[in-house]
């Protein structure tokens, strides 16, 4: 075991669920933001005055608000920014390590290839100045994670999911809208890795059991998602499928038809060869993980 305990930030939000209800046997503190305020350096040492040597911090919390980072530029940079940096100072200052999570969207470019195919994101891959807000602050809390703490692990990960009821991620809004309308259009040329929250929560449970092994012990960037790619579009269809409906009802459209405040990458899909390197085990593909959430859906609605 590599920690003795393991405190999650963020525990209310998409990935900090899903880690509180898949933590089986370890001691695990859970802190929402009513328990610690990233943004404040006080609030952050006063949570974690009891953090010690061997414990573990995995940082969900982030402003995830794409479209309105984009003129929400001070709160992004608060908790995207700010907030890492807060952490790694209080596990730098206890020996404890920190898990911080991050995202695709810190990358620039559309693509890591340098011809016509492009080619999975590597960690190594030179990020360049991300062209959105939430993907800028994003880097930059990576950025000051590391700087106040060299030992920090940073984990990105891509197009997360859940598709709970009561959820508002793509695949839940898709399920949704399938019940509420006849047709859809969906964007169909940016493409991406689907991430089912509980699966990318397992590994991150694993990566605290092992973050001082001999790949990790001075830090380390993994990317995390499950295998397999896909468009908007074809996640939505792959949606309907499971639902039992006619996946015709989706009809493809372009970026430049749904344009949006931030603009999106057309190619960010994350190579998963980090995460395997380090002796961890590799997320499913992310058809199958969509099986379990639809059908986690369904048994929830009766």
């Amino acid at each position: 075991m590599g920690s003795n305990r393991v405190y999650i930030v963020g525990a209310s939000g998409q990935v900090g669920s899903a880690l509180a209800s898949t933590r089986g046997g370890l001691e695990a503190v859970m802190l929402t933001s009513s328990d610690v305020d990233v943004r404040d350096e006080r609030s952050v040492r006063d949570a974690f005055g009891g953090l010690a040597r061997g414990d573990v911090v995995i940082n969900t919390a982030a402003y995830t608000a794409v479209d309105a980072a984009e003129t929400d530029r001070e709160a992004a940079h608060a908790v995207n920014a700010l907030g890492p940096a807060h952490l790694a100072a209080v596990t730098g200052a206890s020996g404890a390590r920190l898990i911080h999570l991050s995202t695709d969207y810190v990358f620039a470019r559309d693509d890591a290839g340098s011809g016509d195919a492009p080619r999975p994101f590597e960690p190594g891959d030179v990020s360049g100045e991300p062209p959105t807000v939430y993907g800028a602050t994003k880097l930059a809390g990576e950025r000051a994670a590391r700087e106040a703490d060299p030992r920090t692990i940073v984990v990105r990960t891509a197009w997360v999911f859940t598709g709970g009821s009561a959820d508002s991620d793509f695949v839940a809004t898709m399920a949704r809208l399938e019940a509420e309308r006849d047709t859809l259009r969906v964007v169909d040329d940016q493409v991406g890795s689907p991430t089912y929250a509980r699966d990318l929560a397992a590994g991150l449970w694993e990566l605290a059991e092992r973050c001082d092994g001999p790949n990790l012990r001075d830090g380390a960037t993994l990317h995390a998602t499950n295998a397999g790619t896909a468009s908007w579009c074809d996640l939505a269809r792959a949606v309907f499928v499971e639902l039992g409906a006619d996946p015709a009802r989706v009809q493809a459209c372009t970026t430049a038809e749904f344009p949006r405040p931030a603009p999106r990458p057309a190619y960010s899909v994350l190579s998963g060869a980090s995460w395997a390197a380090a002796g961890l085990t590799p997320l499913r593909n992310w058809t199958l993980a969509l099986h379990d959430a639809i059908a986690v859906r369904t048994r929830t609605l009766g």
